[in-house]
């Protein structure tokens, strides 16, 4: 019996190990922002779209390989960093109004931002809205809203 639960633990240990790692990035997938460039001034409401080069788009849920959905990160650090970013990186993106989410597969979003600067970076998820083993982010650009 203690071998089957040393066993059973040794498993389980791999198991979380294996899905800790994330879905496989497609080789040379890129995304970025189509129609924002870092520096750009705008004004609102603001009309975003997402580029994306070497996979495709399938809707939050859906195990197809070489896709994912789009998230936007707006006005935080990038994928990764601050406080939560070895469990965002892990575990998923939060839903909130930094994180926004485009689990129906959207490519472009419409926003009302406020007058001042914002920071936006694109982030691909998988199935489970949890970036890819190897992060396919855009850079993160500064846009100004007059």
């Amino acid at each position: 019996m203690k071998k089957f639960v040393i066993g059973l633990c040794a498993a389980l240990g791999l198991a979380s190990a294996v899905f800790a790692q994330g879905t496989p990035a497609p080789d040379g997938a890129r995304v970025y922002f189509v129609n924002l460039e870092d520096g750009a001034t705008v004004s609102s409401p603001v009309t975003v779209v997402f580029g994306l080069e070497n996979m495709g788009v399938a809707p939050a849920g859906t195990e197809r390989e070489n896709t994912g959905h789009h998230h936007l990160l707006l006005n935080r650090p990038p994928l990764g960093d601050g406080p939560d970013g070895a469990e965002e990186l892990e575990y998923g993106l939060p839903a909130d109004e930094n994180h926004i989410h485009f689990g129906g597969g959207q490519t472009q979003v419409t926003l009302d931002l406020d007058p001042g600067q914002h920071t936006m970076q694109l982030v691909m998820g998988d199935l489970n809205h949890v970036p890819h083993a190897t992060p396919i982010t855009s850079d993160v650009i500064t846009i100004t809203v007059e």
